[in-house]
């Protein structure tokens, strides 16, 4: 997922802000991590890493999603995305600020 933030007509900000499952993809396309990898493979490459899993920049470590997974080899970079998606949605739905916090981040102020 990713979010365009609110410009104030700066050139330098960044054009999106990656959270979830696009914050994974950015860091797996930079990591040195290669496929097939089981589990235990990217929680040693990337387990340590924080995650944001919102647009407010709050995180997650990537090792706590992995701990939700059932598979234990991912044979893709997609395929360990796929599998990724439902823990990384449901933990922020369980983090959220409730609706008005989901709400106020939709808005572009």
């Amino acid at each position: 997922m990713g979010v365009r933030p609110p410009s104030n007509g700066d050139d330098d900000e960044p054009k999106s802000v990656e959270f979830g499952i696009a914050a994974v993809d950015a860091r797996l396309r930079d990591s040195d991590l290669s496929f097939p990898a089981t589990r235990d493979d990217v929680a040693a490459e990337l387990g340590h890493e924080r995650i944001p899993y919102d647009v407010h920049g709050n995180d997650v470590a990537l090792g706590e999603m992995l701990d939700e997974v059932d598979a234990r080899e991912f044979r893709s970079r997609q395929e360990l995305l796929n599998e990724l998606h439902e823990p990384f949605e449901t933990y922020r739905q369980e983090h959220s600020g409730g609706v008005f916090q989901q709400v106020r981040s939709m808005l572009p102020f």
